[in-house]
C-alpha cells in the first residue's frame, strides 16, 4: 500500500512539473476580443460562440461586423480595439433586437428538458417530467431554448428596465 501511495506522488509531482514546464499561453488579443463580445453564445455569427467568434477575428478568418448582439456598440468597440475602421453591422447574420430573457409559462411546460439541452449558458433549471424555469440573471438571450420546445411554452419578453440595468439613451444623429 504505501509503495502504490509513493508512486502516486511521484506520478503527480511529475504531472505537476509537466503542467508548468509545458504550458501554452493563450492569446492576449483573442482574450481581449472575447470581453467586448456579449458572451450570447447564440451561434448567430455563423461561429458556436463568441470564444470560437473572437478567435476567428484574430486570426483574419471573420469581419467584426457579425454579432448582432453586440449591435453597432460592438463593432465600434471592436473597431477601435483592433485599429480598424469600424463597418455596419452585417445584416446577413441578423438585425440587432433589443434585450430580451427567455420566460417559460409553468402551466404548460411538460418536462421534456429540450429546452435545457439547448441553453449554452444553463440558465434553464428543472428535472425530466417537472416543470422547468429560467434563472432571469443568467439567461443570454439568445432564443436558443425556444426553437426546441415541442409545447411552445417559452416566450422571449424583453428585459425590464431596473436601475442595474439602466443606461442612459443614446443620442439623436442630426440628420440636417
Amino acid at each position: 500500500m504505501l509503495l502504490v501511495c509513493l508512486l502516486f506522488a511521484v506520478f503527480g509531482l511529475i504531472l505537476g512539473y509537466a503542467a508548468i514546464r509545458f504550458r501554452v499561453e493563450g492569446n492576449p488579443v483573442v482574450d481581449r476580443i472575447n470581453a467586448l463580445l456579449p458572451q450570447t453564445q447564440c451561434g448567430q455569427c455563423g461561429f458556436p460562440g463568441c470564444r470560437p467568434y473572437a478567435e476567428a477575428i484574430a486570426a483574419g478568418n471573420a469581419d467584426i461586423n457579425q454579432c448582432p448582439p453586440g449591435g453597432a456598440e460592438g463593432v465600434v468597440a471592436l473597431a477601435d480595439l483592433l485599429g480598424v475602421e469600424a463597418k455596419p453591422l452585417n445584416e446577413e447574420f441578423g438585425a440587432p433586437k433589443p434585450k430580451s430573457v427567455a420566460l417559460i409559462n409553468e402551466n404548460d411546460c411538460i418536462g421534456c428538458v429540450k429546452c435545457i439541452q439547448a441553453c449554452p449558458v444553463d440558465a434553464i433549471v428543472g428535472a425530466p417530467k417537472q416543470m422547468h424555469t429560467v434563472i432571469i440573471a443568467e439567461c443570454t438571450g439568445c432564443e436558443l431554448c425556444v426553437a426546441p420546445c415541442p409545447v411552445n411554452c417559452i416566450t422571449m419578453e424583453p428585459l425590464s428596465t431596473t436601475i442595474n440595468n439602466w443606461r442612459w439613451p443614446e443620442p439623436e444623429r442630426y440628420h440636417g
